[in-house]
């Protein structure tokens, strides 16, 4: 009867000393927490990145701790730089920003930083496939549509300079119709699905915002690439170069109102080309 009381009273106190070390543990953690976040917020992101850390080590269930940890990875990202360092820290950050998806399935942040790292580093096929998974989860998302219009151009853009440059000829933005047969239908054929689910997604992303000014000037961009997969349509070119233009005139003109509109601030007074006040 002794032993066992001795047992239970032992198993007890073991019990109580777990608990408390877990306790601690958590007070520790959510310290490093509050560190890293005084560290992010002061711009010391390789700082910030060490307490975010730590604190997951310390306490992986900790709320939040993997979204600042892949923020503050994020962070440390040089856009366009395919370096293996550079890769390192991205694909880092994607990772743990998938481990905050797989917590919480369908978190539209994360895949949206996840999109948006990859289209940073140039990896343009995994940003594409990712923010059409945000649109999967948000139909009327107006970023994730413009960027997905973006890609398409950048993609048909690059093919149709390697094929011009190839052939020694310089791009015009009027539809190469000068540039000979053997160069511009392949590039037709190439870019054709690229130009018309580019036009698709912009298009989405002026309905969803109406004062999408990027949105426009880039429907204003690959118009003139259908006009390069519309070679030998004279008529079909024209009117691509007239919406072009269209749409660039619309750009300026809504960019124009919208610092008009950021300028005046909260109740603040605007003045039109006609001098009238609003």
């Amino acid at each position: 009867m002794i032993g066992t009381a001795r047992f239970w009273a032992l198993a007890v106190a073991l019990t109580g000393m777990v608990i408390g070390m877990s306790g601690c543990k958590q007070l520790m953690a959510r310290d490093q927490l509050n560190k890293g976040v005084d560290a992010y917020k002061a711009g010391h992101y390789d700082e910030a990145v060490e307490h975010f850390q730590k604190a997951i080590d310390l306490d992986p269930k900790l709320p939040q701790a993997k979204t600042f940890l892949a923020t503050a990875l994020e962070q440390d990202i040089a856009p366009g730089v395919t370096t293996p360092e550079n890769l390192k820290v991205a694909n880092q950050a994607i990772d743990m920003f998938k481990e905050v998806l797989a917590q919480k399935p369908g978190d539209i942040d994360s895949m949206k930083k996840i999109a948006g790292i990859y289209f940073s580093i140039n990896d343009m096929d995994d940003a594409e496939s990712w923010q059409k998974q945000v649109l999967e989860a948000d139909p009327n998302d107006p970023e994730a549509a413009y960027t997905i219009g973006v890609i398409d151009w950048k993609k048909a853009h690059e093919n149709k300079l390697n094929a011009l440059q190839a052939a020694g000829l310089n791009d015009d933005g009027k539809g190469n119709v000068k540039a000979p047969k053997s160069v511009m239908q392949p590039l037709a054929q190439k870019n054709g699905p690229l130009v018309d689910e580019g036009l698709k997604y912009l298009t989405m992303a002026v309905n969803d915002r109406a004062n999408y000014d990027d949105a426009m000037q880039y429907l204003n961009l690959i118009y003139r690439n259908k006009a390069d997969v519309d070679y030998g349509n004279a008529a079909a070119v024209t009117e691509d170069l007239a919406m072009a233009q269209q749409w660039s005139d619309k750009a300026m003109d809504t960019r124009k109102t919208n610092e008009q509109k950021k300028n005046a601030g909260p109740g603040g007074i605007t003045i039109d080309n006609n001098g009238q006040m609003h």
